[in-house]
């Protein structure tokens, strides 16, 4: 499965890393958990947008570091079709103690630049 990351991705992971050091790890395992099942396997995970071919996914991300569930992480699933990537891109990271809910704008460009 192949993994690509946004440009915002990549700054609000900056942004988390430096207050929670063990970021980068965790962001491992995630990509090891959703490998095996992109939907999720349990109700921490929660279908945002089917849009043809990609489904929108925002889950509960596990932070060694916070020890607990105070992370939430939104990706794009690409499965099969006239798309040309394949695979999962993250969209979005944020803590929920900032920002209550995802960021619907960076969701609606993401799928408009598709």
């Amino acid at each position: 499965m192949n993994f690509e990351e946004t440009s915002s991705f990549q700054k609000d992971v900056k942004k988390l890393s430096k207050k929670y050091k063990t970021l980068e790890g965790d962001i491992e395992e995630f990509r090891r958990v959703i490998k095996v099942s992109p939907f999720g396997n349990n109700n921490h995970f929660a279908v945002l947008s089917n849009n043809k071919n990609v489904h929108i996914i925002k889950a509960r991300f596990f932070c060694r570091a916070l020890k607990g569930k105070h992370l939430r992480i939104v990706y794009a699933y690409h499965e099969d079709g006239e798309i040309s990537f394949l695979g999962i891109r993250f969209i979005e990271l944020f803590f929920k103690g900032d920002k209550e809910r995802e960021d619907q704008d960076r969701i609606d460009e993401y799928l408009n630049n598709i």
